[in-house]
């Protein structure tokens, strides 16, 4: 069964979702909606949202060295890392059998 709920747009376009309905999905202040236009009309539900991480040259790098298997693929590790313009000195990093 569905539940529905009135309310009143306020100024700048604000609508308090009921109580009810915050229960019911979760949603607290501060939490994250999506807005989207249905045939329906509009339709309001939570959203969860993923920090992303965007990988630059450096965290790259640290990525090749740190995850080759024996010395053969840290020495093509070290190799990549070159033609990218970076020190593999100067990249934090963990060497095959490093503890």
């Amino acid at each position: 069964m569905s539940v529905s709920e009135t309310g009143r747009i306020g100024k700048r376009g604000t609508f308090v979702i009921p109580a009810r309905l915050r229960r019911i999905f979760g949603i607290q202040e501060g939490s994250e909606v999506i807005a989207e236009e249905t045939p329906e009309g509009i339709l309001i539900r939570p959203a969860i949202t993923v920090p992303l991480e965007i990988y630059g040259p450096e965290r790259k790098a640290e990525f090749f060295l740190s995850n080759a298997v024996d010395d053969a693929d840290y020495q093509r590790a070290l190799n990549e890392v070159r033609k990218m313009g970076l020190d593999p000195a100067k990249i934090r990093h963990h060497r095959p059998g490093d503890e």
